[in-house]
């Protein structure tokens, strides 16, 4: 663990599972505009420099659509690290002042402000709110720098799901094709699979979305 907590300029890994795993959807955060097939623009960062590096991660735990998105309509993706399973990620190397701003949009706060990062990194966990993507979470280290996310509080157990949308589908998989590699039926199966898509997506109407085979 780092001897002092990253600030400002200094690096820490982003962990994007949901949209943010397609680079063209991040750029909305960095630069601001609004992201294909989205309804609402970003207003982007302070710092609008592209991540540094970014690498295909997993993390341990469950990936489910809950709450709702302006952005997208239907349920968004949130992560709870206490459930089982896999879920693959981008972790995007960025300065802790970017991520401060990315979380920012993603609470629905205006971007501008630095986070304080010591109790997250030093805790694991940091409640900021009750609102969606205001607990941030550190998932561990990599390359010696925090890999930092955030999520809802209340986790699986507690959330109201809710299916996600199709062009929100769409950019899921697109992400993951970048990201891991994924084909289009991997990426079927995995998402109509997830709590909240499950019972009203099936692999076969989300590949139809993804415009597969």
């Amino acid at each position: 663990m780092p001897s002092t907590p990253p600030c400002g300029d200094g690096l820490v890994w982003y962990a994007a599972y949901g949209s943010n795993l397609h680079a063209a959807r991040l750029a909305c955060y960095l630069r601001g505009g609004r992201p294909g097939g989205g309804a609402c623009a970003q207003p982007g960062c302070r710092d609008p420099r592209p991540p540094r590096r970014d690498v295909a991660a997993v993390l341990p735990g469950a990936l489910y659509f809950a709450r709702h998105s302006a952005v997208w309509g239907g349920g968004v993706a949130f992560w709870d690290p206490g459930a089982g399973g896999a879920m693959p990620c981008r972790a995007y190397l960025v300065t802790a002042g970017q991520f401060s701003d990315i979380a920012a949009q993603e609470m629905h706060r205006r971007p501008g402000s630095d986070l304080d990062l010591a109790r997250v990194v030093a805790r694991g966990r940091d409640r900021l709110g009750p609102g969606r993507y205001e607990t941030l979470v550190c998932a561990g280290h990599l390359d010696g720098l925090p890999l930092l996310t955030f999520t809802a509080p209340e986790g699986l157990a507690g959330a109201e799901l809710n299916p996600p949308s199709a062009a929100y589908l769409r950019t899921l998989a697109a992400g993951l094709a970048q990201s891991h590699g994924w084909s289009r039926p991997r990426a079927a199966v995995y998402l109509a699979g997830r709590a909240g898509a499950a019972g009203h997506w099936s692999a076969q109407g989300v590949l139809a979305v993804l415009g597969g085979p």
